[in-house]
């Protein structure tokens, strides 16, 4: 899958830049304004989905210059609205897809053997591609800015659906969790701050390279990287993380440790641009012992006992016993980061929550167990109460308010965005070449 992702990146780079450099051979198969659509921007196109395996509804040579000619009247209109996407909006992005083809493929030396371009083309390349995407987004949104659901425009559209319309939706859960993180030895955390202590000397003396030291030693995913985390932003970054960078001053020198919930850190500047930051960083996480994770599953399977026994409810222990800071002021009660409300299908729950919560009816309480903290990806121990659970079924307005008001302001943009491009079509020079005109297009009034 990795290598066929790079594979598609690759010849979406190639096609793009080996048109603009070789336009005036290419043969045009239409012209949208005063920009045109070469037959190998198509063949491009069409050759990255079969190679993908997408299904390409109709026939591949009508389907795709189409879809070509609509990103231009949409990069057309952002010209006219002055909708200008910085580079630097997008070179995080970029260069977290740079990252991604050096962590899979080995070296930088590699990954320009294997697109036969230097890193710098395809930095700018990338940049390109996606400065247009996200232009093409901020088009649509501006649009489709001023459409507000109320529940009279949801309930009419449900209304209006055929029974065939109406969405499946599949079994959904509504889990409370009480979490607790077992305390870390002091000789631990003293090792761990030892041993950053170190690699900070080694940077600062010249001795080692920071991003060696990184992909050695790091307990972070960005360790195949060097450490590098990306352009980020203040409030993108753990508060005490992002004090300790937005301050750093000399790439060549490594941070004070630096305690989060994810860890201790070392941090080293890469680059500051505007209101973002680039650094790499060393996480250690001391380990929780043996010890304190069955202290912490025995102290939560006495509390479950006392829940049962009715000393108090699963509510009122929540905010008192739980260490979780997302739930522990709602009684518990885990909210969907997908939805923003509390309803989960079981595949969108943390592995080890789901794997209780199967075993439970409504109103029962899971033994105590561990798991791995999303957030800090640290061992914690946990009960869970099955709150409620909802059958698969047919949507309804009811149980389904939500699903069914997004179906609808899905509905109302695509409308006012189908609306605009038939009127767009119809103002806008199109011409398309003898050979590629005999095709049932989506959208009416391409052939003037």
């Amino acid at each position: 899958m990795k290598s066929k992702y790079l594979t598609l990146v690759a010849l979406a780079c190639a096609g793009i830049y080996g048109i603009a450099q070789n336009n005036i051979a290419e043969e045009v198969a239409w012209v949208v304004g005063d920009e045109p659509i070469y037959k190998s921007q198509i063949e491009e196109q069409y050759s990255q989905a079969q190679y993908e395996g997408t299904n390409i509804e109709g026939n591949p040579y009508c389907v795709i210059p189409e879809r070509l000619a609509i990103e231009k009247l949409y990069l057309h209109q952002a010209v006219i609205d002055t909708v200008e996407v910085e580079e630097s909006q997008v070179l995080p992005e970029v260069n977290a897809r740079i990252n991604l083809f050096i962590e899979n493929l080995g070296s930088k030396e590699k990954v320009e053997e294997y697109f036969r371009k230097s890193i710098p083309e395809m930095r700018e390349q990338l940049t390109e591609l996606m400065k247009n995407q996200y232009t093409i987004q901020r088009v649509q949104q501006e649009l489709t800015k001023d459409i507000k659901a109320t529940p009279a425009d949801v309930r009419k559209y449900f209304d209006s659906l055929s029974s065939d319309s109406v969405p499946f939706i599949p079994m959904q859960v509504e889990v409370q969790v009480i979490s607790i993180k077992p305390t870390i030895p002091q000789a631990e955390i003293d090792e761990v701050k030892s041993r950053l202590r170190d690699y900070a000397r080694r940077v600062n003396s010249g001795e080692t390279e920071f991003s060696t030291l990184a992909i050695l030693y790091s307990q972070d995913g960005s360790a195949a990287r060097g450490g590098e985390i990306g352009f980020k932003g203040r409030t993108e970054l753990l508060q005490e993380y992002a004090s300790v960078a937005f301050n750093l001053t000399d790439p060549k020198k490594a941070s004070k440790i630096v305690e989060t919930e994810a860890g201790y850190h070392i941090i080293q500047l890469i680059e500051k641009r505007g209101d973002k930051i680039n650094t790499r960083h060393i996480l250690l996480k001391p380990r929780v012992s043996d010890k304190e994770l069955t202290d912490g599953i025995m102290r939560l399977d006495s509390l479950r006992s006392d829940i049962l026994d009715k000393k108090f409810t699963f509510e009122d222990a929540a905010p008192y016993v739980s260490q979780d800071k997302d739930t522990r002021n709602n009684q518990g009660l885990m909210i969907n980061p997908k939805t923003l409300t509390p309803k989960f299908e079981m595949s969108q729950l943390p592995q080890e929550i789901a794997k209780e919560v199967d075993k439970l009816q409504p109103g029962e309480i899971s033994n105590a167990f561990m798991m791995i903290d999303p957030s800090t990806n640290r061992e914690i121990v946990a009960i869970v109460k099955l709150r409620n659970r909802i059958e698969g079924h047919k949507a309804n307005l009811r149980d389904d308010y939500e699903v069914v008001k997004k179906m609808y302001e899905a509905s109302a943009k695509d409308k006012i965005l189908r609306d605009w491009l038939a009127k767009k079509i119809n103002d806008t020079y199109t011409y398309i070449e003898e050979g590629w005109r005999n095709c049932e297009f989506e959208h009416k009034g391409w052939i003037k």
